[in-house]
């Protein structure tokens, strides 16, 4: 199928409580039949995940990821809504995943697009309004093109918008909601800092050259 009306998105929204995305892919999945999405989207718990994303979610863990050769590390908070399912198989491997997500996607520094500041917004829309190839374009056509370039470079900082590394079918953010489903309980990932061994650190450059001729002339 190859175009999915904004009329079924709403009746799948509507009926489901999915957002907007996940019930338009839904629908491409199942060529617009709109029983076979609603079955798509409670197989991947995303209905439901919906549903609870208001709850608050105090509870939760703290993991880490150490990446192969120790010079990678990541600490990562999720949270959820009880204890009990903090501690569970499904919360820590979930907890675990997008912390390796994490190490693994270098150009990621927030959770979320709606995170990034505006100044860093402001700042790529200057970046990409002095594009070369922008030159001599009608201005409307360069803020809809520099619209999409940002748009896409914004996405790229963020992680929830990552084709997970596992599964590059689904995002982080599409993985939260499939295992928050199967939880049944609001799911969120918080924060997270990443550790690069040897990051912002000043290395002397020693010039062995000049230094043996130091010492032969003294």
């Amino acid at each position: 199928m190859s175009a999915v009306s904004a009329k079924l998105v709403k009746e799948l929204r509507d009926k489901t409580g999915a957002g907007m995305m996940d019930c338009k892919k839904a629908l491409s999945e199942t060529n617009g039949d709109t029983n076979k999405a609603v079955e798509w989207l409670r197989q991947k718990g995303i209905a439901s995940a919906e549903k609870k994303s208001g709850r608050v979610a105090a509870e939760g863990a703290i993991g880490s990821y150490i990446h192969t050769g120790a010079r990678v590390g990541v600490l990562l908070e999720m949270n959820c809504e009880t204890d009990f399912v903090a501690r569970g198989d499904l919360f820590q491997n979930l907890l675990r995943d997008v912390a390796m997500q994490v190490a693994a996607c270098p150009n990621v520094e927030f959770v979320t697009t709606e995170e990034i500041p505006q100044q860093i917004v402001d700042k790529e829309k200057k970046i990409e309004m002095g594009r070369d190839d922008l030159s001599g374009k009608p201005e409307q056509m360069k803020a809809k093109i520099v619209e999409g370039r940002i748009g896409k470079r914004l996405k790229e900082m963020a992680l929830m918008e990552q084709p997970f590394i596992k599964d590059g079918s689904m995002t982080v953010a599409e993985l939260v909601k499939q295992v928050a489903g199967q939880i049944g309980e609001n799911v969120q990932v918080r924060r997270f800092t990443r550790y690069t061994l040897g990051e912002g650190i000043v290395v002397d450059k020693i010039d062995f050259a000049t230094e043996v001729a130091s010492m032969t002339t003294g």
